[in-house]
């Protein structure tokens, strides 16, 4: 009788064996249902994408605005000169591509107000106007509550503006 102690060298792996149960589904309809999932969420992230893509323009803009709002002293001055022609330039950037390359004063106010969700402040278009072409002396009598609420609109409409796609 051999009394000897087994070694550790004379186990063995155990082969796993089969599942219990199949991975996979028991019908067709799963199947269906599990492709119609995936094109469903192709489609979406498809949408998002091109959304995305397409609101660049928008991103570029606030971006640019929160650096116009962020500056002071002198190149505040600068910078409120500079908001007109943002405006400008994010409704020519615009996917429908609108002709407002030639609009002023009312002409202005109209398709800004056109495509703003909430109504702007009345007279935001000849602020805008006074912001391009007033003197500096003009421009340094406009108190912060003023300038806050010109970026504050600008902002909303630059985020919130309408686009016929």
């Amino acid at each position: 009788m051999n009394t000897a102690a087994p070694s550790i060298d004379q186990l063995r792996e155990l082969s796993p064996g089969m599942p219990p149960f199949s991975y996979l589904p028991q019908t067709w309809a799963w199947l269906v249902l599990a492709v119609l999932a995936l094109l469903l969420a192709s489609l979406w992230g498809a949408l998002r994408w091109r959304r995305w893509r397409r609101d660049q323009y928008r991103r570029e803009a606030l971006a640019r605005l929160d650096r116009l709002a962020a500056s002071q002293g002198e190149q505040r001055l600068a910078a409120l000169r500079e908001l007109p022609e943002l405006l400008k330039r994010v409704a020519l950037s615009m996917p429908d591509a609108p002709p407002v390359a030639s609009l002023a004063g009312e002409q202005w106010q109209a398709f800004l107000d056109q495509r703003a969700p909430r109504p702007l402040p009345a007279g935001f278009a000849d602020t805008l106007h006074l912001l391009a072409y007033a003197p500096e002396a003009s421009l340094r009598t406009l108190d912060a509550q003023q300038v806050s609420a010109l970026f504050s609109a600008s902002r909303s409409w630059i985020e919130a503006h309408h686009v016929a796609v």
